[in-house]
């Protein structure tokens, strides 16, 4: 980088607005996350969910008030490289001491890639880690610690009376007799012993939609396990609904397919090393997206990404399943992600725009995915090798998104991309799979489609292609270039023919509207085998009337919120 002349204290003075700029940020942050306790002792959900919504746009916005003061400090230095070199330099020594020096980095970082429309990684000007993550252990400054002084009734009293709320515990006696008897059965089966040293649970709060959740972990010697109660206020008071013991229910709760928790905590990435104690298999990306440090959990993403392709040779090569009309999906073999690139035209009859295909990520992006649909985070400016592609796939970007990715003799340069954990396709799935497993997941689409729609989604395009299933077996929606809110469609019943001539017509003989719907005809799309149809027929006959839709949009349309439980209704306690 060429020196260049510039004023005393430019880059301390750019250094301090960035730095003041994120802790505005983290303050505002951290105010929003404290209102959900008492949005939950209110019941006011609506109001929680204007919140998940404030919150998701604050960086955004605090970031563009930013880089538009920066441009008038810096002046004709703005798109300096030597410039910006010593501003890192200056905010390096501010942020040191910060126990939260991760998110301050990847803040900064946010804002050089949005002055300077960085492309790939400019290691004098951004902060860059690629070596092994690094986490704190997460233990005592942020957990209470229990262990069974007399019965273990009691000591999960003493756990509950420590979370008190303004709304007092229903039935606490029976709570923690009930939370109690599951935890015996759950050690004898994994430990096979209902001993255990202490129980660890973090003394904050986790909050999203109409539940609270205490998080913990049982400790034996070094050995651990998951302790995760969810609480419910209800009209009686508050109730502890199940006890969930198991690293894959844990890892259920902190799905990428559910919306973000709002925990009130001081040091994120101690909170994020606990976690991953109790979820080894979990990626550290998506313990710091699964706690609302979405764009930092981007930042591990890519890291990860990258300390992957330099210890692996495999090459880029296109995603298993059907060809989608919108995005070309690439994946590498050996890496459990799949990436997105919109294409440059979309294939008839699709008629989304470029931009209606971002807003509808952008839309999931800030509605509840009540556990039905992929997260996905979204990048700008990535360059990877040439070589690690491989040709039908360079061949492919060339023809179908080449206004977005060039290709040099050495390079690949992405402009924009999505990415989003890959999943096992449901139409492939239902061919290679059991009928006993296919069976299961086409239940589970049909529950999919119904918890959608329940939460004001409509996917658009019901085609099986556009939906996968989690190792946990949980079928998921992850195509969102025809997806709109329940609330813009028009249900209707088919009209009747008139003539012989107009049953056997492909083109309709009445008028149709753009969001004209009718559920009578999903069937034609929904391409089953016939023990398959049979099954969708009896267990979801209800999504081909019409009656279904518009009874939902009533409740919707009303400000209903339902319930969505990140575990199975069988492990809900029974109540009399």
């Amino acid at each position: 980088m060429n020196g260049e002349p510039i004023k005393p204290n430019l880059a301390r003075n750019a250094a301090a607005t960035i730095h003041g700029a994120f802790d505005d940020y983290h303050n505002e942050f951290k105010a929003v996350t404290r209102r959900a306790q008492d949005r939950f002792e209110r019941r006011e959900w609506a109001k929680w969910q204007e919140d998940a919504t404030e919150r998701l746009g604050l960086r955004e916005q605090v970031i563009q008030r930013l880089v538009n003061g920066l441009r008038v400090l810096l002046g004709a230095h703005a798109n300096s490289y030597y410039v910006w070199a010593a501003i890192k330099e200056a905010y390096a020594r501010l942020i040191n001491q910060r126990r939260d020096v991760e998110l301050a980095e990847t803040f900064y970082n946010s804002v050089t890639r949005r002055i300077l429309t960085t492309v790939g990684v400019e290691p004098e000007l951004e902060f860059v880690w690629f070596g092994a993550t690094t986490i704190p252990t997460g233990d005592t400054p942020i957990v209470r610690v229990y262990s069974q002084v007399n019965t273990l009734e009691d000591m999960i009293k003493s756990i509950l009376r420590d979370y008190a709320f303004v709304i007092p515990y229903q039935d606490m006696e029976g709570d923690a007799q009930r939370v109690a008897r599951v935890m015996q059965e759950y050690l004898r089966f994994y430990w096979e012993t209902p001993d255990f040293d202490a129980v660890e649970m973090v003394k904050s709060v986790f909050y999203r939609n109409k539940g609270a959740y205490l998080v913990g972990r049982v400790r034996k010697r070094n050995r651990v396990i998951p302790i995760i109660l969810p609480l419910l206020n209800t009209d009686e008071g508050i109730l502890v609904d199940a006890a969930l013991f198991s690293e894959e229910e844990a890892s259920i709760v902190f799905s990428f397919t559910r919306s973000y928790f709002h925990v009130d905590v001081g040091t994120p990435g101690d909170l994020v090393g606990f976690l991953k104690s109790i979820l080894p298999l979990k990626p550290v990306a998506e313990l710091y997206i699964s706690i609302g440090y979405n764009k930092h959990g981007k930042t591990e993403r890519y890291r990860t990404l990258y300390r992957h392709l330099n210890n692996s040779n495999d090459k880029f090569e296109i995603a298993r399943g059907a060809r989608g009309m919108v995005m070309t999906v690439f994946t590498l073999p050996s890496y459990d992600m799949v990436f997105k690139i919109i294409k440059d035209r979309f294939a008839y009859p699709k008629t989304s725009t470029r931009a209606q295909v971002k807003d509808r990520y952008k839309l999931v992006f800030k509605h509840d995915r009540v556990g039905r649909m992929v997260d996905a985070q979204e990048f700008e400016g990535l360059s990877f090798s040439r070589d690690r592609f491989a040709p039908e796939l360079l061949q492919e970007l060339q023809e179908t998104a080449s206004n977005t990715v060039t290709i040099t003799d050495d390079e690949v340069i992405i402009k924009h991309l999505y990415t989003e954990r890959r999943l096992y396709p449901l139409d492939l799935y239902i061919k290679e799979m059991s009928l006993e497993k296919a069976k299961e997941a086409v239940i589970d689409y049909g529950h999919a489609i119904v918890d959608l729609a329940t939460a004001n989604i409509f996917p658009g395009d019901l085609f099986i292609k556009n939906f996968g299933v989690t190792r946990h077996g949980r079928v998921v929606f992850y195509d969102y270039d025809e997806l709109c809110l329940l609330a813009d469609c028009n249900f209707r019943i088919m009209p009747e023919a008139r003539t012989y001539e107009d049953e056997l017509s492909d083109q309709p003989w009445f008028a149709v509207a753009e969001n004209d719907i009718f559920p009578e005809e999903f069937r034609k799309f929904l391409w089953f085998p016939a023990p398959l149809r049979q099954v969708m027929e009896a267990h979801h006959s209800q999504l081909f009337t019409v009656e279904f839709w518009r009874g939902l949009q009533e409740r919707t349309g009303a400000g209903e919120i339902l319930d969505f439980f990140p575990y199975d209704q069988e492990r809900r306690f029974a109540r009399a």
